[in-house]
């Protein structure tokens, strides 16, 4: 495992970390990527769902907090953080006295971050949910998937972690920068919908020009075209063509061998269903790897389709170290990368929840 110095740009952040399941854990472990002192506290038991590679980077303790002297401890901590992380129902946290309002009397530089899937107002905020209920409704699922059959979800990257941990980060570090000016800390309520209602914005704002259709199975960014999509080789694995500008076509063609048929991209809706099966079975005579050989590292905008077992082992990956394996498991670098302040993976340790945890 990798030291547990600290030199990253966050060194110094403290971070109170209420344990949950998804997003929330992932800001966390960006935050302590990037050099903060992360002390997360865990209920009694776990939450069920360990995860070495998201949990990393952590000093964890056990508390009841729905205990007085649970709730104590934390209100001593939370003296000496900068920045609070619960994602827990809106109304959970004032219940349990831990709400905003009350600790901003103990601490008025602290940042308080709350991320929720509906947020923290609205119909639905109490409501119960996931990530696949929340890109429904902000418009993002429907225009994923095939042109017949339901909409598939994206795994849970666009709703949990695009629209919701990574705004969560902005929301915290912008709060940071402000509290220098102010010196005050502040609410960030980071709701999954409006964090994927923002992604969303470059498709609804190409919406009125009429350039882009969002219907499933009709976005030129979604597989509907036969230069925008992914292929079966021969050997059963896939290869992703993502060749939208004439230039980039023309040099997948080349490389290619593709017929006379293929030398133009299509406009009409026939023609490109036509050129997408003509694509198929040009791809089909050959391995991944054997098309690998002939377009990867042009600009024929190719790449092949990685299980994510084989992605550390792919030569630019590795060049640039994107992958760890650390102690059997696979970790992803922390990301984005720093010139001088470098981030760092750093192991979790259990803390004593009656020790002096942030020495000064």
């Amino acid at each position: 495992m990798t030291s547990t110095e600290t030199n990253g740009p966050l060194a110094g952040l403290r971070v109170l970390e209420f344990a949950g399941i998804g997003p929330g854990p992932h800001c966390a472990m960006q935050l302590a990527d990037m050099g903060a002192e992360v002390l997360r506290i865990e209920r009694p038991g776990g939450n069920g769902w360990p995860n070495p590679v998201v949990d990393r980077g952590r000093t964890c303790i056990t508390l009841d907090i729905r205990t007085d002297a649970g709730r104590q401890r934390c209100l001593e901590l939370v003296q000496r953080a900068d920045v609070l992380i619960e994602g827990f129902r809106p109304g959970v946290m004032e219940r349990l006295g831990l709400g905003p309002d009350e600790l901003s009397k103990l601490n008025p530089r602290l940042v308080y971050g709350r991320m929720t899937g509906w947020g923290q107002t609205g119909p639905l905020a109490q409501t119960a949910g996931h990530d696949i209920n929340y890109i429904a409704l902000s418009g993002a699922l429907a225009a994923i998937g095939p042109r017949q059959g339901e909409a598939v979800p994206p795994l849970n990257l666009v709703g949990d972690f695009g629209g919701g941990s990574m705004f969560l980060i902005v929301g915290i570090l912008a709060a940071l920068l402000e509290r220098e000016r102010s010196g005050l800390g502040q609410v960030v309520d980071a709701a999954i919908v409006d964090g994927t209602a923002s992604l969303m914005s470059f498709f609804s704002g190409l919406l009125p020009t009429g350039r882009i259709d969002m219907r499933q199975g009709h976005n030129l960014l979604g597989g509907a075209t036969p230069w925008y999509r992914c292929y079966l080789c021969a050997d059963g694995r896939q290869i992703a063509v993502g060749a939208l500008e004439p230039a980039f076509y023309r040099e997948l063609v080349r490389r290619s061998g593709a017929g006379e048929a293929l030398q133009e991209q299509a406009v009409s809706s026939e023609g490109q269903t036509v050129q997408a099966e003509q694509w198929a079975q040009l791809f089909a005579q050959r391995s991944r790897d054997e098309w690998c050989e002939l377009l990867e590292g042009s600009d024929a905008c190719f790449a092949p389709v990685l299980e994510l077992e084989e992605a550390p082992d792919h030569p630019h990956l590795a060049a640039r170290q994107t992958w760890q394996t650390i102690d059997g498991v696979l970790h992803s670098a922390p990301a984005p990368r720093f010139s001088r302040s470098a981030s760092q993976i750093r192991p979790s340790k259990r803390g004593d929840p009656t020790a002096d945890l942030w020495p000064d």
